[in-house]
Formats: C-alpha cells, sequence, structure tokens
C-alpha cells in the first residue's frame, strides 16, 4: 500500500466532515457571516479543524462569494522604474495593505499579446497614471468594471504636473531669461519628454523668456560638448532638464567644455533622485513628493469602495524645488 501525504488542498467540506457541521456553517464561521446563531464552542472547532487542515479559501470562491477580490491594479506606463515610482508604489501598497487589499502592478507593452491584466484578476479597482484611452475604458466596463481612476470623464490635467514650469520659474528668480530644455531620446519616454517640453516652454513664454532650442542630450555618439557650446552661443545661460540624469549629462557636458556651472550655466533637473545630491555640483532640482501621491492614489481607490474616506494629511502641492550648487544668478548680465 502506498502511504504518502496528499497534495489535494483541503476544502470547506472537508472542515465540515471533520467538526461534524454543515458546508453552511462552517462557510458562515469562515466567511464571519454576520447574523448567524452559532455557538462559540462550534466557531472554535471549525476555525480550529481549518487550521489543522491548512484550509485556505479559494480566491476564485471568493470573488464569487463577496463580489470583490480585494485586489486594486495599478497600469503603469512602459517607462523605466525609477526612483520616483518606486517610492510611489510602495506608498500606495502600504495604504492599500493595511485596508486589506493587495496592489498588483501591470505595464503594457506596444509589441505585446497578452490579454489585459484586468480581464485575468477582476479588480476591484483599476488605477492609470493618466486617463486611459476610451477604447480601455469601454473594454473595462464591457468586463464589469466599473470603478476606474482617472474617471473616465475627469478633466485631469496631464500627468506632467507643475515640475517643468517650476525649474523655468527657478531659472527666472534667479535672473536668467533665455533658456535652453534639455531632453531624452529614450523612445519610452518621448510622448512624456515632449508634454515637459511644452509646460516648460509655456511658463518660459509667460515669463517673457527665450527658449533658444531643446535637443535630446543621450542621443547616441551625440558630441554634447559640441551641442551645449550652441547653446551658449544662442545666448542660453540656463538649461531646464527632463531629469536629474539628463542634468547630470549637460552639467558633465558643460564641464569637458571648459564652461563653468553654474558661473556660465545654470542647469536645474528634475525628480530629487538620489544623484541629484550625491553629483558634483550637486544638481538642482523638483523634488516630487512621490510618497504623498502614492498615499493619495490608495485613498481614492479605498474611497471607490465605500471605505470613509480619511482626511488629507499631505500639502496641497506635491512639487517643490531644490536649490543646489548647479544653479545661480548669470556671472554675465550681458547675456540675459
Amino acid at each position: 500500500m502506498t502511504t504518502g501525504t496528499s497534495s489535494r488542498r483541503a476544502t470547506a467540506a472537508d472542515v465540515a466532515r471533520a467538526v461534524g457541521v454543515s458546508r453552511a456553517t462552517v462557510g458562515y464561521v469562515l466567511n464571519g457571516t454576520p447574523g448567524q446563531k452559532i455557538s462559540d464552542a462550534t466557531t472554535k472547532r471549525v476555525l480550529d479543524a481549518a487550521r489543522e487542515l491548512g484550509y485556505r479559501p479559494h480566491a476564485a470562491a471568493q470573488v464569487l462569494a463577496s463580489g470583490r477580490s480585494r485586489i486594486v491594479l495599478l497600469v503603469l506606463p512602459d517607462w523605466p522604474l525609477d526612483h520616483s515610482v518606486r517610492r510611489y508604489i510602495e506608498e500606495a501598497s502600504l495604504v492599500l495593505d493595511e485596508a486589506g487589499y493587495t496592489l498588483v502592478t501591470w505595464s503594457p507593452h506596444e509589441t505585446g499579446k497578452t490579454r489585459p491584466l484586468w480581464e485575468q484578476l477582476d479588480p476591484d479597482v483599476v488605477v492609470g497614471f493618466s486617463p486611459f484611452p476610451d477604447a480601455d475604458i469601454d473594454a473595462m466596463h464591457a468586463h464589469g468594471i466599473s470603478r476606474i481612476i482617472p474617471e473616465p470623464h475627469d478633466a485631469t490635467e496631464s500627468a506632467v504636473g507643475r515640475g517643468p514650469a517650476l525649474q523655468v520659474q527657478h531659472l527666472h528668480d534667479l535672473g536668467h531669461r533665455r533658456i535652453a530644455i534639455a531632453t531624452t531620446a529614450d523612445r519610452r519616454l518621448l510622448s512624456f519628454a515632449h508634454e515637459r517640453a511644452d509646460v516648460a516652454r509655456d511658463a518660459a513664454r509667460r515669463l517673457h523668456m527665450a527658449c533658444v532650442d531643446v535637443g535630446q542630450v543621450d542621443t547616441p555618439d551625440l558630441d554634447r560638448s559640441a551641442l551645449i557650446a550652441r547653446w551658449m552661443d544662442l545666448g542660453a545661460t540656463g538649461v531646464v532638464a527632463y531629469n536629474d540624469d539628463v542634468a547630470a549629462a549637460v552639467v558633465r557636458a558643460a564641464v569637458d567644455g571648459g564652461i563653468d556651472v553654474p558661473g556660465d550655466l545654470s542647469v536645474v533637473g528634475h525628480d530629487d533622485s538620489p544623484i541629484a545630491s550625491l553629483f558634483l555640483p550637486a544638481l538642482s532640482s523638483v523634488r516630487l513628493d512621490n510618497a504623498g501621491l502614492g498615499r493619495l492614489v490608495a485613498r481614492m481607490a479605498l474611497a471607490k469602495m465605500g471605505q470613509p474616506e480619511d482626511e488629507p494629511d499631505e500639502p496641497l502641492s506635491y512639487e517643490t524645488i531644490v536649490a543646489r550648487e548647479s544653479t545661480a544668478a548669470p556671472r554675465d548680465p550681458h547675456r540675459t
């Protein structure tokens, strides 16, 4: 006779047989169903048996019974998972975990052939970084998903935020009047980078500043020092960079070309990533309260599911300028 431990998953029926009660009673106890007249002794026996048998509720059955998967799906853009996005996810996950929900992240790819993850998980809420395309909204509705952030009719502006405008304002306040915009060639970020550049250009126009050029500084085989020298020839005294990595590339190219930073050229980054304070010279940058944004979005998701919305303890502004060594007043006032 073969002996060994069965690998079959314990069921509610197994628990019911072990205790000598009905499956309905087991279901009432394990689901904490209110209004049932089940003695404390029976409740204890059911819980003890479930623990001894290693019973775990079947996720799909729970969804069918409760109408809730207790999953929040965060749909990420197809971007590099940088420091700011990680902080956002960590804080959102923590808030949801404390409320008994699991945060699942998914990044759809242009070349991907998999089914949308919301079709496989049946999440209670689907969250995006920006409004979803109409086709995705229709697909989610067809799948029975109605809790979507941002709302389909939400007039929320671009996910770019105020950061690029703060970069321009910072240079303006220091006395700069002619700037260049340094952006990225990473194809995954092109759309977002263009939006940041547009916001920066609009801010410069409102402040009566000239934008002499917009250029990608991480293109392979690019002579960055020559590009920075051309910007200087066009009269630029400040550079607004897409992010801190791009800002660091600009500073390095300027120094290699004999340009003093910040005496001849001020450079301001975005995201206030760890490199910003460690770089030499330390980079002025836009600090994003990604942790606060993550907590805010998690609370919005919980509110969608009817949970009381706590009063936010976050500041109204999630973006601030951190001034460091890479920006200063222009040395030559005649070039502004």
